[in-house]
Protein backbone atom coordinates (compact mmCIF):
# COMPACT_ATOMS: atom_id res chain seq x y z
CA UNK A 1 0.00 0.00 0.00
CA UNK A 2 2.71 2.52 1.00
CA UNK A 3 4.74 1.61 -2.08
CA UNK A 4 1.72 2.33 -4.29
CA UNK A 5 1.13 5.71 -2.65
CA UNK A 6 4.86 6.43 -2.95
CA UNK A 7 4.53 5.87 -6.70
CA UNK A 8 1.35 7.94 -7.12
CA UNK A 9 2.50 11.17 -5.44
CA UNK A 10 5.79 11.57 -7.37
CA UNK A 11 3.87 10.49 -10.46
CA UNK A 12 1.50 13.45 -10.11
CA UNK A 13 4.31 15.94 -9.43
CA UNK A 14 6.44 14.75 -12.34
CA UNK A 15 3.40 14.59 -14.61
CA UNK A 16 2.60 18.27 -14.07
CA UNK A 17 6.25 19.31 -14.34
CA UNK A 18 6.73 17.29 -17.51
CA UNK A 19 3.55 18.70 -19.08
CA UNK A 20 4.76 22.26 -18.48
CA UNK A 21 8.20 21.53 -19.99
CA UNK A 22 6.57 19.75 -22.94
CA UNK A 23 4.31 22.73 -23.68
CA UNK A 24 7.21 25.18 -23.41
CA UNK A 25 9.39 23.09 -25.70
CA UNK A 26 6.70 22.27 -28.26
CA UNK A 27 5.42 25.85 -28.41
CA UNK A 28 8.95 27.24 -28.58
CA UNK A 29 9.84 24.83 -31.38
CA UNK A 30 6.70 25.69 -33.35
CA UNK A 31 7.26 29.43 -33.02
CA UNK A 32 10.94 29.10 -33.99
CA UNK A 33 9.79 27.27 -37.14
CA UNK A 34 7.40 30.09 -38.02
CA UNK A 35 4.07 28.68 -36.85
CA UNK A 36 1.61 31.46 -35.95
CA UNK A 37 0.96 32.15 -32.24
CA UNK A 38 -2.76 31.49 -32.84
CA UNK A 39 -2.13 27.94 -34.04
CA UNK A 40 0.42 27.36 -31.27
CA UNK A 41 -2.07 28.46 -28.62
CA UNK A 42 -5.03 26.46 -29.92
CA UNK A 43 -3.17 23.21 -30.61
CA UNK A 44 0.03 22.77 -28.61
CA UNK A 45 -1.10 24.68 -25.53
CA UNK A 46 -4.55 23.10 -25.77
CA UNK A 47 -3.10 19.61 -25.81
CA UNK A 48 -0.64 20.55 -23.09
CA UNK A 49 -3.49 21.58 -20.80
CA UNK A 50 -4.91 18.06 -21.02
CA UNK A 51 -1.53 16.29 -21.32
CA UNK A 52 -1.62 14.69 -17.83
CA UNK A 53 -5.07 13.18 -18.43
CA UNK A 54 -4.20 12.14 -22.02
CA UNK A 55 -0.96 10.39 -21.07
CA UNK A 56 -2.51 8.63 -18.07
CA UNK A 57 -5.43 7.44 -20.22
CA UNK A 58 -3.10 6.14 -22.94
CA UNK A 59 -0.80 4.38 -20.47
CA UNK A 60 -3.77 2.81 -18.65
CA UNK A 61 -5.14 1.50 -21.94
CA UNK A 62 -1.75 0.06 -22.97
CA UNK A 63 -1.50 -1.60 -19.54
CA UNK A 64 -4.90 -3.26 -20.04
CA UNK A 65 -6.85 -0.96 -17.72
CA UNK A 66 -8.96 1.22 -20.05
CA UNK A 67 -11.63 1.78 -17.35
CA UNK A 68 -9.08 3.82 -15.39
CA UNK A 69 -8.73 6.16 -18.37
CA UNK A 70 -12.50 6.46 -18.81
CA UNK A 71 -12.88 7.18 -15.11
CA UNK A 72 -10.12 9.77 -15.32
CA UNK A 73 -11.89 11.60 -18.17
CA UNK A 74 -15.33 11.67 -16.54
CA UNK A 75 -14.03 12.22 -13.01
CA UNK A 76 -11.85 15.13 -14.16
CA UNK A 77 -14.87 16.78 -15.81
CA UNK A 78 -16.92 16.42 -12.64
CA UNK A 79 -14.04 17.82 -10.59
CA UNK A 80 -13.56 20.72 -13.01
CA UNK A 81 -17.16 21.87 -12.70
CA UNK A 82 -17.90 21.07 -9.06
CA UNK A 83 -14.52 21.37 -7.33
CA UNK A 84 -12.52 23.82 -9.44
CA UNK A 85 -15.28 26.27 -10.38
CA UNK A 86 -16.76 25.89 -6.91
CA UNK A 87 -13.53 26.73 -5.09
CA UNK A 88 -12.67 29.48 -7.60
CA UNK A 89 -16.08 31.17 -7.23
CA UNK A 90 -15.81 31.08 -3.43
CA UNK A 91 -12.40 32.79 -3.60
CA UNK A 92 -13.39 35.27 -6.33
CA UNK A 93 -16.95 35.32 -7.77
CA UNK A 94 -16.81 34.75 -11.52
CA UNK A 95 -18.33 36.94 -14.21
CA UNK A 96 -19.40 34.80 -17.16
CA UNK A 97 -19.57 36.24 -20.65
CA UNK A 98 -22.75 35.60 -22.63
CA UNK A 99 -20.76 34.02 -25.44
CA UNK A 100 -19.76 31.19 -23.08
CA UNK A 101 -23.36 30.54 -22.06
CA UNK A 102 -24.62 30.79 -25.63
CA UNK A 103 -21.94 28.81 -27.43
CA UNK A 104 -19.25 26.99 -25.39
CA UNK A 105 -21.44 25.44 -22.70
CA UNK A 106 -24.10 24.12 -25.15
CA UNK A 107 -21.26 22.67 -27.25
CA UNK A 108 -19.83 20.93 -24.19
CA UNK A 109 -23.25 19.53 -23.28
CA UNK A 110 -23.74 18.31 -26.87
CA UNK A 111 -20.36 16.51 -26.75
CA UNK A 112 -21.37 14.89 -23.46
CA UNK A 113 -24.62 13.62 -24.99
CA UNK A 114 -22.78 12.25 -28.03
CA UNK A 115 -20.32 10.51 -25.70
CA UNK A 116 -23.16 8.96 -23.71
CA UNK A 117 -24.79 7.83 -26.96
CA UNK A 118 -21.59 6.11 -28.09
CA UNK A 119 -21.39 4.22 -24.78
CA UNK A 120 -25.08 3.28 -24.60
CA UNK A 121 -24.18 -0.28 -25.69
CA UNK A 122 -21.75 -0.51 -22.73
CA UNK A 123 -18.82 -0.83 -25.15
CA UNK A 124 -16.02 1.58 -25.99
CA UNK A 125 -14.75 0.24 -29.31
CA UNK A 126 -12.39 1.56 -31.96
CA UNK A 127 -15.20 3.20 -33.91
CA UNK A 128 -16.32 5.07 -30.79
CA UNK A 129 -12.74 6.15 -30.10
CA UNK A 130 -12.23 7.25 -33.69
CA UNK A 131 -15.45 9.29 -33.62
CA UNK A 132 -14.31 11.06 -30.45
CA UNK A 133 -10.84 11.79 -31.82
CA UNK A 134 -12.35 13.04 -35.09
CA UNK A 135 -14.53 15.32 -32.96
CA UNK A 136 -11.36 16.64 -31.33
CA UNK A 137 -9.92 17.56 -34.75
CA UNK A 138 -13.19 19.28 -35.62
CA UNK A 139 -13.20 21.14 -32.30
CA UNK A 140 -9.70 22.51 -32.88
CA UNK A 141 -10.62 23.58 -36.43
CA UNK A 142 -13.70 25.34 -35.00
CA UNK A 143 -11.58 27.14 -32.40
CA UNK A 144 -9.23 28.38 -35.10
CA UNK A 145 -12.22 29.62 -37.12
CA UNK A 146 -13.85 31.54 -34.27
CA UNK A 147 -10.51 32.98 -33.16
CA UNK A 148 -9.90 34.38 -36.63
CA UNK A 149 -13.46 35.59 -37.09
CA UNK A 150 -13.97 37.19 -33.67
CA UNK A 151 -12.70 40.63 -32.81
CA UNK A 152 -12.73 39.77 -29.12
CA UNK A 153 -10.94 36.91 -27.44
CA UNK A 154 -13.23 33.98 -26.88
CA UNK A 155 -12.93 32.47 -23.36
CA UNK A 156 -11.53 29.22 -24.77
CA UNK A 157 -9.08 30.83 -27.17
CA UNK A 158 -8.05 33.35 -24.49
CA UNK A 159 -7.20 30.53 -22.11
CA UNK A 160 -5.03 28.72 -24.66
CA UNK A 161 -3.37 31.94 -25.87
CA UNK A 162 -2.45 32.82 -22.27
CA UNK A 163 -0.31 29.69 -22.09
CA UNK A 164 1.98 30.56 -25.01
CA UNK A 165 5.55 30.88 -23.66
CA UNK A 166 8.01 33.53 -24.76
CA UNK A 167 10.15 32.89 -27.82
CA UNK A 168 13.28 30.83 -27.23
CA UNK A 169 16.22 29.49 -29.29
CA UNK A 170 15.41 26.35 -31.27
CA UNK A 171 18.01 24.09 -29.53
CA UNK A 172 16.63 25.01 -26.11
CA UNK A 173 13.06 24.45 -27.29
CA UNK A 174 13.93 21.01 -28.71
CA UNK A 175 15.70 20.09 -25.48
CA UNK A 176 12.67 21.04 -23.38
CA UNK A 177 10.39 19.17 -25.77
CA UNK A 178 12.41 15.96 -25.47
CA UNK A 179 12.79 16.29 -21.70
CA UNK A 180 9.10 17.02 -21.16
CA UNK A 181 7.99 14.09 -23.31
CA UNK A 182 10.36 11.69 -21.53
CA UNK A 183 9.17 12.82 -18.08
CA UNK A 184 5.52 12.58 -19.18
CA UNK A 185 5.96 9.02 -20.39
CA UNK A 186 7.80 7.86 -17.25
CA UNK A 187 5.56 9.69 -14.76
CA UNK A 188 2.30 8.58 -16.39
CA UNK A 189 3.48 4.97 -16.37
CA UNK A 190 4.51 5.31 -12.70
CA UNK A 191 1.15 6.84 -11.81
CA UNK A 192 -0.86 4.16 -13.61
CA UNK A 193 1.20 1.40 -11.98
CA UNK A 194 0.61 2.85 -8.52
CA UNK A 195 -3.10 3.52 -9.16
CA UNK A 196 -3.82 0.02 -10.50
CA UNK A 197 -1.99 -1.63 -7.60
CA UNK A 198 -3.79 0.64 -5.14
CA UNK A 199 -7.13 -0.42 -6.61
CA UNK A 200 -6.14 -4.06 -6.24
CA UNK A 201 -4.97 -3.55 -2.64
CA UNK A 202 -8.21 -1.78 -1.68
CA UNK A 203 -10.41 -4.21 -3.58
CA UNK A 204 -12.02 -1.49 -5.71
CA UNK A 205 -12.36 -1.16 -9.48
CA UNK A 206 -10.03 0.70 -11.82
CA UNK A 207 -13.01 2.92 -12.68
CA UNK A 208 -13.39 4.14 -9.08
CA UNK A 209 -9.66 4.85 -8.75
CA UNK A 210 -9.81 6.75 -12.03
CA UNK A 211 -12.83 8.76 -10.84
CA UNK A 212 -11.26 9.66 -7.50
CA UNK A 213 -7.50 9.51 -6.89
CA UNK A 214 -6.35 9.91 -10.49
CA UNK A 215 -9.03 12.42 -11.55
CA UNK A 216 -8.49 14.67 -8.53
CA UNK A 217 -4.71 14.55 -8.92
CA UNK A 218 -4.72 15.39 -12.63
CA UNK A 219 -7.24 18.20 -12.02
CA UNK A 220 -5.02 20.05 -9.53
CA UNK A 221 -3.15 22.07 -12.21
CA UNK A 222 -6.48 23.37 -13.56
CA UNK A 223 -7.52 24.29 -10.01
CA UNK A 224 -4.35 26.32 -9.46
CA UNK A 225 -4.61 27.99 -12.89
CA UNK A 226 -8.29 28.93 -12.45
CA UNK A 227 -7.84 30.34 -8.94
CA UNK A 228 -4.83 32.44 -10.01
CA UNK A 229 -6.68 33.72 -13.10
CA UNK A 230 -9.81 34.60 -11.10
CA UNK A 231 -7.82 36.47 -8.44
CA UNK A 232 -6.22 38.51 -11.23
CA UNK A 233 -9.65 39.34 -12.60
CA UNK A 234 -9.10 37.16 -15.70
CA UNK A 235 -12.45 35.44 -15.42
CA UNK A 236 -12.57 34.45 -19.09
CA UNK A 237 -9.35 32.51 -18.70
CA UNK A 238 -10.54 30.82 -15.49
CA UNK A 239 -13.75 29.63 -17.17
CA UNK A 240 -12.11 28.86 -20.52
CA UNK A 241 -9.58 26.73 -18.64
CA UNK A 242 -12.36 24.49 -17.37
CA UNK A 243 -14.45 24.41 -20.56
CA UNK A 244 -11.45 23.63 -22.75
CA UNK A 245 -10.18 20.95 -20.38
CA UNK A 246 -13.59 19.26 -20.25
CA UNK A 247 -13.86 19.12 -24.04
CA UNK A 248 -10.36 17.66 -24.36
CA UNK A 249 -11.15 15.13 -21.63
CA UNK A 250 -14.24 13.82 -23.41
CA UNK A 251 -12.80 13.76 -26.91
CA UNK A 252 -9.13 12.86 -26.36
CA UNK A 253 -8.88 11.26 -22.93
CA UNK A 254 -11.97 9.08 -23.39
CA UNK A 255 -11.30 8.45 -27.08
CA UNK A 256 -7.82 7.01 -26.63
CA UNK A 257 -8.81 3.90 -24.61
CA UNK A 258 -11.30 2.99 -27.34
CA UNK A 259 -8.66 3.16 -30.06
CA UNK A 260 -5.88 1.52 -28.04
CA UNK A 261 -7.74 -1.13 -26.03
CA UNK A 262 -11.46 -1.54 -26.92
CA UNK A 263 -13.57 -3.15 -24.25
CA UNK A 264 -16.68 -3.07 -22.07
CA UNK A 265 -17.65 0.00 -20.08
CA UNK A 266 -18.95 -0.52 -16.51
CA UNK A 267 -22.69 0.07 -16.11
CA UNK A 268 -22.01 2.73 -13.46
CA UNK A 269 -20.50 5.01 -16.11
CA UNK A 270 -23.90 5.33 -17.82
CA UNK A 271 -26.17 5.05 -14.79
CA UNK A 272 -24.20 7.19 -12.31
CA UNK A 273 -21.19 9.11 -13.61
CA UNK A 274 -22.38 10.44 -16.97
CA UNK A 275 -25.72 11.70 -15.59
CA UNK A 276 -23.91 13.44 -12.71
CA UNK A 277 -21.42 15.04 -15.10
CA UNK A 278 -24.19 16.31 -17.39
CA UNK A 279 -26.31 17.43 -14.43
CA UNK A 280 -23.46 19.44 -12.90
CA UNK A 281 -22.73 21.12 -16.23
CA UNK A 282 -26.39 22.09 -16.61
CA UNK A 283 -26.41 23.31 -12.98
CA UNK A 284 -23.41 25.54 -13.71
CA UNK A 285 -25.23 26.90 -16.79
CA UNK A 286 -28.30 27.89 -14.76
CA UNK A 287 -26.27 29.21 -11.81
CA UNK A 288 -24.21 31.39 -14.16
CA UNK A 289 -27.09 32.57 -16.34
CA UNK A 290 -28.11 36.06 -15.29
CA UNK A 291 -31.70 37.04 -16.06
CA UNK A 292 -31.57 40.70 -17.09
CA UNK A 293 -27.94 40.99 -15.97
CA UNK A 294 -24.49 39.71 -16.83
CA UNK A 295 -23.82 36.10 -15.94
CA UNK A 296 -22.15 35.62 -12.57
CA UNK A 297 -21.19 32.66 -10.38
CA UNK A 298 -21.50 33.95 -6.83
CA UNK A 299 -19.89 32.60 -3.68
CA UNK A 300 -23.18 30.94 -2.79
CA UNK A 301 -23.26 29.21 -6.18
CA UNK A 302 -19.64 28.18 -5.67
CA UNK A 303 -20.59 26.70 -2.30
CA UNK A 304 -23.41 24.73 -3.92
CA UNK A 305 -21.03 23.34 -6.55
CA UNK A 306 -18.51 22.38 -3.87
CA UNK A 307 -21.27 20.66 -1.86
CA UNK A 308 -22.20 18.71 -5.00
CA UNK A 309 -18.57 17.59 -5.30
CA UNK A 310 -18.66 16.33 -1.70
CA UNK A 311 -21.96 14.53 -2.33
CA UNK A 312 -20.51 12.78 -5.39
CA UNK A 313 -17.47 11.59 -3.44
CA UNK A 314 -19.86 10.28 -0.75
CA UNK A 315 -21.85 8.38 -3.41
CA UNK A 316 -18.64 6.74 -4.62
CA UNK A 317 -17.55 5.94 -1.06
CA UNK A 318 -20.81 4.31 -0.02
CA UNK A 319 -20.92 2.49 -3.33
CA UNK A 320 -17.59 0.87 -2.44
CA UNK A 321 -18.90 -0.23 0.94
CA UNK A 322 -21.80 -2.18 -0.55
Amino acid sequence: MLLNLAAILPGFILLVWGANRFVEGAAGTARALGVSPLIVGLTIVGFGTAAPEILVSAMAAFAGNPALGVGNAIGSNINNIALILGVTAIIAPLHVRRVSLRRELPLLIAIMLVGAGLLIDRELDRIDGAVLLAGLAGFIAWLVHIARASRENDPLTAEFAAGIPAEMPLPRALGLLALGLAVLLVSSRLLVWGAVNLATALGVSDLVIGLTVVAIGTSLPELAASVIAARRGEHDIAIGNVLGSNVFNLLAVMGLPGVIRPGPVPDAVLTRDFPIMIGLTLAFFFLAYGVGRAGRVSRLSGGLLLAAFGAYQAILYFGILR
